[in-house]
């Protein structure tokens, strides 16, 4: 039975006692070996709404994800997610196709635990965590024991007597997990090179057909967000790709694609820079000509004259 009412999860206790889990032994931050917890019987769905950061390695076929509004299905296994407080996930669970128990771990980090410390400055730093979870990270056998082995630190560091020393050296773990999570994805943006380059063609394909079309005078310049939702991925994951696979971001790919029409105008037609400013859906035509001359090193007038 589908339940699409959003289930607020604020405290890890609550999502302890949810999966029928003993209490956590620290109240801000848990591992849970989904091995261990109760699962739902018969056809399930949920949603849930997390208040905390939450890290998941999850094994198990049946199990359906939506993430946002987007669903994925691990039916090759596992794979690396990221969420941060705020963010809905649902769980569809068809009971006929779950041939086993799910294996994989949840980690489970209260805001409150890493207030006021480097964690807490730099964690949106970690673009995954804006990631949908089509977008997970598919680790290695390799790389899958490099981050089994820090989990096994943080649990045995937090089983441990409680002193001045151990949430530094908790926060320090966290910190390695999400620094070797950043350097496998930029990996599976490399190593995954047909789907990647696959995006790239679709973003160019989808830039010219903008860039020739009505809509830039009617609608001006497409944003990061409206190029993101064309291609069915999030505005954060084309960033890190388009970063790693061509060293500029989503707007400088934008931005190349309006000089390349505009350059086209200005050598093929005799509309005046303000004219083609306003057909490139700028409002002032200043703003154009400094972006112009900001990409090119020379001003759109001078563009021209160097056909004359």
């Amino acid at each position: 039975m589908a339940n699409t009412t959003p289930q607020r999860i604020k405290t890890i206790g609550e999502y302890h006692r949810m999966l029928g889990l003993p209490k956590p032994e620290h109240p801000l931050i848990s591992i849970i070996n989904f091995g261990y917890a109760e699962h739902a019987q018969g056809n399930h769905s949920i949603n849930i709404i997390f208040d905390v950061y939450a890290i998941v390695l999850k094994r198990m076929k049946g199990i359906r994800y939506k993430y946002g509004q987007r669903p994925y299905d691990f039916e090759d296994g596992g794979a690396l997610f990221f969420m941060s407080p705020n963010q809905v996930l649902q769980f569809e669970i068809i009971e006929q196709e779950i041939p086993e128990k799910p294996s994989g771990w949840i980690l489970l980090i209260h805001p409150d635990f890493i207030w006021n410390t480097s964690l807490a400055k730099n964690i949106k730093q970690y673009e995954f965590f804006d990631y949908s979870v089509n977008e997970a990270l598919f680790l290695s056998e390799k790389e899958e024991q490099t981050l089994n082995t820090v989990i096994e630190n943080i649990r045995q560091e937090y089983h441990s007597n409680i002193d001045k020393f151990s949430k530094q050296i908790i926060i320090s773990h966290v910190e390695a997990l999400l620094n070797y999570s950043e350097r496998f994805y930029h990996r599976q943006f490399i190593t995954r090179e047909k789907a990647n380059h696959q995006v790239l063609e679709c973003l160019e394909s989808l830039l010219t057909d903008y860039f020739s079309s009505d809509d830039l005078l009617s609608k001006g310049l497409p944003t990061v967000k409206y190029v993101a939702e064309k291609l069915n991925i999030s505005p954060s994951y084309l960033g890190s790709l388009l970063r790693t696979l061509t060293g500029q971001n989503t707007q400088q790919h934008i931005h190349d694609k309006l000089i390349e029409k505009a350059k086209e105008k200005l050598s093929t037609t005799d509309l005046s820079v303000s004219e083609i400013a306003y057909e490139l859906g700028f409002e002032h035509p200043q703003s154009f000509s400094k972006l112009f001359k900001t990409k090119t090193n020379i001003s759109p007038i001078k563009f021209r004259q160097s056909f004359n």
